[in-house]
């Protein structure tokens, strides 16, 4: 009797977990044609809201809830159609009561996979019930040792470029504005964040609230579950970070009021009410990340000395060029970074004066001269501004060609009507085109209309700058008063093959990171114990100095500095210093075999934008 009741209870727990898990398909699917990186029918329903609600579980290292879209059928379709990626979707109901039919595409590597949801002409709401996975490419779980404090875990998100949907079922496209609402539930021992209006203290209960009442692209989503402290630096900024980060964070930060009322001066009112910096752990894999409200920074810009806080301008002008004005597609990417970078560098000239904004151009100008002989050799269609990135991850286009070879470009449009003109024209086209995403050709036929036809005649040279490969040669030449020593110095070093030459004082990061860039690596091949014993530069603190150091030593193979290269790989996830480390020693086999350990012992602090990466170099 006991075991026919066991089998009948076990029976019944079995049939209730499928009728759960179960549910109704797509009798007919509708055709799942990518396009721009997405599945989703973006150019044909209009999405008005997104209400998030997810519980974060540090456990079992998962977001679990719903997302619940408020939208409008204006052509009258049968379905929603959303991008997905490595998500676990439990179950889709219409106006949150009703169910629906549902089905899934087929996965593709780098987009997902479509969800596809019957709806009708009358369908007003869509709540998709989910959990995220341990494949969810945009979530990097951190655990204790793996944070400043060493005590608590850390989550935090990375959703560009088409990592979004890998957190939140989505029209993971940038031509989609949405604005959103969430309600996040954890431990109360964290703080919560958002690309939204935040909070300044713990809750008590662990619920949050949040609102971003201006329609932002979904890659611009954001959020940050920690042990994190916030200091007000004005009446709309201030610094978030890890308790044994906030006070260093707060101090290197210090000038970010003024730039705020330095960038509002060139291009307008800062459209987003607030501006806040969230530093994060080693682990993100990016400088910084321009999310509304919330800027989030790598602590590798804290130097203790404010010389690397340009990247922080650089990040507050994305909330012109980038988080108001748009790119539609990421094929248009420069037209985020291009503008940003000019504007990064004119508000630091407004700050610190021209002869700082200048060393800034010229080091910017080297990295895109490296980049430019790497992809002419390997991959020359990307040097064009206007990207051809169907197919391919649009990460592919995270290159300085978008960012400096854009900058440049729109320095020459500066020369050539002036900045008086060029200025008036930036501040026109930034109120024209305000929370809206635009094309190259929508830019490029604004740029004639209201400035070119009515000022000609000019040698601009548009469609061989955005269209035509490599740098023109109306490219403005960058220099810099403040290098020239800098220069005699290298000059004289790769010539003479000792240091007798080399002065460092009054340096700062950039003259280092000059003198480091301009030394040939076989000209000091006999000097690098000498360098490095008289500067200390394989112990030095600050994460610029040491990359472009031990990319010398790499290149020299200097065994003395290996050590310090091991740790430096095993605790900085930034992308921009791990892709050309490991790329140089993957040149040699001895170098490879200590790439491939190393990266080994590092992966698991890696977000997974970085592993992408190097798996590719260390793959070649």
């Amino acid at each position: 009797m006991l075991q026919n009741l066991k089998k009948t209870t076990l029976f019944i727990t079995i049939s209730v977990l499928i009728l759960a898990c179960s549910h109704q398909e797509i009798s007919v699917m509708p055709d799942l044609i990518p396009k721009n990186h997405s599945y989703s029918n973006y150019d044909s329903i209009n999405l008005k809201h997104l209400y998030l609600n997810l519980k974060v579980d540090f456990n079992k290292k998962i977001l679990k809830g719903k997302v619940v879209y408020t939208l409008e059928n204006i052509n009258n379709l049968s379905y929603l159609i959303l991008d997905t990626k490595n998500l676990k979707i439990e179950k889709v109901l219409l106006e949150d009561s009703a169910n629906t039919a549902w089905s899934e595409g087929e996965e593709n590597d780098i987009l997902g996979k479509a969800l596809v949801v019957q709806i009708n002409s009358n369908t007003q709401k869509v709540a998709i019930y989910y959990q995220t996975t341990d494949s969810s490419e945009a979530l990097m779980w951190l655990t204790p040792e793996q944070t400043l404090g060493k005590k608590h875990p850390f989550l935090f998100t990375q959703s560009q470029a088409i990592l979004a949907r890998s957190w939140i079922p989505c029209m993971d496209v940038p031509s989609v504005r949405i604005t959103y609402s969430a309600d996040i539930e954890c431990d109360n021992q964290f703080l919560v964040l958002m690309s939204a209006e935040n909070p300044f203290e713990k809750s008590k209960n662990g619920n949050y609230h949040f609102e971003m009442k201006q329609p932002i692209p979904s890659y611009l989503m954001a959020l940050a579950v920690g042990n994190i402290e916030f200091k007000k630096l004005s009446e709309n900024a201030g610094v978030f970070a890890e308790p044994e980060m906030i006070e260093k964070a707060t101090a290197e930060f210090f000038d970010l009021p003024k730039m705020i009322m330095g960038a509002e001066e060139l291009y307008g009112k800062y459209a987003w009410e607030r501006y806040d910096v969230l530093v994060l752990p080693p682990s993100f894999p990016f400088g910084g990340m321009e999310n509304p409200r919330l800027t989030f920074a790598t602590p590798t810009i804290i130097a203790g000395d404010k010389s690397l806080v340009s990247l922080i301008a650089h990040e507050l002008a994305h909330s012109w060029s980038g988080n108001l004005v748009t790119n539609s597609t990421w094929d248009d990417f420069w037209l985020n970074e291009g503008f940003t970078v000019y504007f990064e560098e004119r508000i630091m000239e407004k700050l610190y004066g021209k002869n700082y904004a200048d060393m800034l151009a010229v080091i910017n100008k080297g990295e895109l001269d490296i980049s430019l002989k790497d992809l002419m050799e390997n991959a020359s269609g990307d040097t064009k501004l206007k990207l051809n990135l169907k197919g391919r991850n649009p990460d592919d286009g995270l290159t300085d060609i978008a960012y400096i070879k854009g900058s440049l470009f729109l320095k020459l449009i500066e020369k050539t009507y002036g900045r008086t003109k060029w200025d008036a024209f930036l501040n026109q086209y930034f109120a024209h085109f305000r929370m809206k995403s635009v094309n190259t050709e929508q830019f490029v036929n604004y740029l004639n209309t209201n400035l070119v036809n009515n000022n000609p005649p000019t040698n601009l040279n548009i469609n061989e700058w955005i269209y035509e490969i490599g740098l023109p040669k109306n490219c403005p030449i960058i220099k810099s008063v403040n290098f020239l020593k800098v220069e005699k110095m290298t000059n004289a070093t790769n010539e003479n093959k000792n240091i007798k030459s080399i002065d460092t004082t009054g340096f700062t990061t950039h003259h280092w990171l000059h003198l480091l860039r301009n030394l040939n690596s076989d000209s000091v091949s006999n000097i690098m114990t000498e360098l490095d014993n008289t500067f200390g530069l394989s112990k030095s603190q600050n994460a610029e100095i040491q990359c472009d150091w031990y990319v010398l030593c790499i290149k020299n193979n200097y065994q003395a500095a290996f050590p310090y290269i091991e740790n430096y790989l095993i605790n900085v996830g930034r992308r921009k210093f791990l892709k050309p480390l490991y790329e140089n020693l993957s040149q040699t086999e001895e170098g490879l075999i200590f790439a491939k350990k190393t990266f080994e012992k590092a992966k698991k602090g890696y977000h997974s934008v970085s592993i992408n990466t190097i798996e590719k170099i260390l793959s070649q």
